[in-house]
């Protein structure tokens, strides 16, 4: 699925980003030698923060073309890279530039703080800000390590930096988020630099709680591979106080311009449209009606919209010689030409609606335009339909779409009208306009997490049912949609991909479910039995409503769009929720392992599973190089899982 918008704007931010010096001989630079202008602590920590934030060049491959493509929450906005398994080296260059320069930064904050603890020249916060900067590196250093695998522990010291494997580097993080927690003191009074910390304004309470909330988050990540330590790691940090309060969501606010807090959703040339993964969790799920939600979003014609909702047991109209089916994702070959009857409340907060020009919701700026009716095309470029997307709801899907892409060389929509701008469900502009606040840890996460531990038998103060009740409870306040919780929270609903809402509602959604559709061409109904989607990476597929994938489902969307890297991480740890295979009307020469013959499986091999490590690593430290290789257990490639990752 070629955008040539898209691809035309990427040359751009690359080519501004040549202007900027590689970082990679920082991860060789001592943090020790800095003049008497660097030396306080809380200027590294800053800088730490803020740099992770990301650039506009970094954000655009990280964050959007990989994190997010990986993550399924969004869809892949260049539709041929990392959901394919294929990948930029100067992409992956650029991001570990910036990861380096913000573990540098961390790591001199570490270093001076000890000088000054051991010169006796130390403040009275001093102390603490030793902890927040070993708490923040901690972070760093698992989502560097999420992201490649082996990394350095012992880096960042002036010579070249040692690579061990990933069981190694958590284990470290988990000794040093338990160590930094227990050395806090929440009463110091640190008032006079809270502008110096982003995130939490140096409340040591805070730094506290997110500290081992983050340990909880990293314990749990070994759940699948060494449970005996990941449990102890977790029930011991779940003892202590704990970031379940919105007031305390780790969050960075983000600003207009390009640097690094510039959000990571403005290049305006992205459509950033609703995955087909997220869609179907949202679908039907919650049991929350189109027409109770409409009216806090579409801001005229809304009884317009209001006549284009359709029946609850309605799929579509049918395109199966325009839209391929050569996926496993359960809608595939339909085109919903409307608004669901039901759909998870917070979808319509998270992206806006086809049509809705004129909503606060809908983009202003860049690629996004008003227009809503497009031409389908056949193989030799001839108009056979014409589609109006106004008040319509489908997501865009990732893969070689062959053909029924629509014919090569043309400017008119044809028939990948569903990526185009304004036919689509986008991210809404709130995030789009650099006013927003970037998550990184929010109280649903730690909820999730207890209802996960929970559900496994560990020791934890709350039972699963009610850290999975709070979980949600805290996500819709989050959005405003606090109203509907009773509702959703009681719904028995089956979702597309066969999950519902209620803790106590486990039976299983069938095989299939009949459902009534439309021929798109001749208009002529008919009905067809959906199947749900087989998972064989979460219990051989037999399993699509128990305890566990419910929580993972709400996670799953409780994290977007924030978090893509966690729901990335997740879903290589459990096989959860169902991700849809890429389309594969084309072998696809970086997923090898999906054929014609296998698409409607769910295998690891199909899915990237790590981010492999750029070019320059191996040309200005070779040893660290062949020692993170040989510590990741396989070759240094897209497809090679992680220590704690299925396999």
């Amino acid at each position: 699925m070629k955008k040539t918008l898209i691809k035309s704007c990427v040359v751009i931010a690359s080519s501004l980003a040549l202007a900027a010096c590689s970082k990679f001989d920082e991860l060789n630079t001592d943090p020790t030698a800095a003049s008497t202008d660097q030396v306080q602590v809380e200027y590294f920590i800053d800088n730490s923060i803020i740099h992770n934030q990301q650039n506009p060049s970094v954000s655009e491959r990280a964050f959007i073309l990989y994190w997010q493509a990986a993550g399924h929450q969004i869809a892949d906005a260049d539709g041929e890279t990392f959901s394919w398994g294929s990948y930029g080296d100067e992409w992956i260059g650029e991001y570990y530039d910036e990861i380096s320069s913000s573990l540098n930064y961390i790591n001199s904050a570490v270093d001076v703080a000890n000088q000054q603890i051991t010169a006796g020249t130390q403040k009275p916060y001093t102390n603490n800000l030793l902890q927040v900067a070993r708490i923040w590196r901690a972070y760093l250093m698992s989502e560097m390590s999420d992201c490649f695998g082996p990394i350095p522990i012992d880096g960042f010291q002036g010579t070249n930096p040692t690579f061990v494997d990933v069981k190694t580097v958590y284990y470290y993080l988990l000794d040093e988020l338990k160590d930094a927690s227990s050395k806090i003191d929440v009463s110091v009074d640190a008032s006079d630099i809270k502008d110096e910390d982003p995130a939490f304004g140096y409340n040591f309470t805070k730094w506290q709680k997110y500290a081992n909330s983050l340990r909880m988050r990293l314990a749990m990540r070994l759940s699948e591979v060494d449970e005996a330590k990941a449990q102890s790691e977790f029930e011991d940090a779940a003892k202590g106080s704990l970031l379940t309060d919105n007031a305390d969501i780790f969050q960075i606010q983000e600003k207009p311009g390009w640097d690094d807090l510039s959000g990571v959703y403005t290049r305006s040339w992205y459509v950033l449209p609703i995955g087909v993964t997220l869609n179907n969790l949202f679908l039907n799920l919650g049991g929350v009606k189109s027409k109770d939600l409409l009216p806090s979003v579409i801001s005229d014609n809304l009884d317009s919209a209001q006549g284009n909702i359709k029946a609850a047991n309605y799929i579509g109209q049918k395109f199966p010689n325009q839209f391929s089916t050569m996926t496993n994702d359960p809608s595939a070959g339909y085109w919903l030409d409307g608004l669901p009857y039901t759909i998870d409340p917070r979808a319509y907060q998270m992206f806006y609606i086809p049509g809705n020009f004129n909503s606060p919701t809908y983009p202003s700026a860049g690629a996004v335009n008003t227009t809503t009716t497009g031409r389908l095309r056949d193989v030799n470029g001839n108009v056979v339909k014409t589609i109006n997307a106004k008040y319509t709801w489908n997501p865009v899907p990732d893969g070689d779409l062959g053909t029924k892409g629509g014919p090569a060389n043309t400017n008119d929509l044809n028939n990948i009208y569903v990526a185009a701008n304004g036919f689509v469900p986008s991210l809404v502009n709130s995030f789009r306009t650099q006013t927003a606040e970037r998550v990184f840890f929010a109280p649903w996460e730690t909820y999730f997490l207890l209802a996960e531990a929970a559900e496994r038998g560990w020791s934890v103060p709350m039972s699963g049912q009610d850290a999975y009740e709070a979980g949600i409870a805290s996500s819709f306040q989050y959005w405003g949609v606090s109203q509907y919780l009773g509702t959703y929270l009681a719904s028995t609903d089956y979702n597309r991909a066969g999950t519902s809402v209620s803790w106590n509602h486990t039976t299983e959604p069938g095989e299939a479910h009949t459902m009534n559709y439309v021929d798109g061409m001749t208009g002529a109904t008919g009905t067809a039995s959906i199947k749900y989607p087989v998972n064989n990476l979460y219990k051989n597929g037999s399993v699509r409503n128990d305890h566990l994938t419910k929580i993972i489902t709400q996670k799953f969307i409780a994290q977007t769009p924030w978090l893509p890297l966690e729901a990335w991480s997740d879903h290589r740890r459990l096989g959860l929720p169902f991700f849809e295979n890429v389309v594969i009307e084309n072998p696809i020469q970086t997923l090898p392992a999906l054929t014609s013959s296998n698409y409607m499986t769910s295998n690891v091999k199909f899915f990237p599973q790590r981010e492999p490590y750029p070019s320059s690593l191996k040309n200005s430290n070779a040893t660290g190089y062949e020692q993170a290789v040989s510590a990741l257990g396989g070759n240094d490639a897209v497809l090679t899982p992680l220590w704690w990752a299925q396999h």
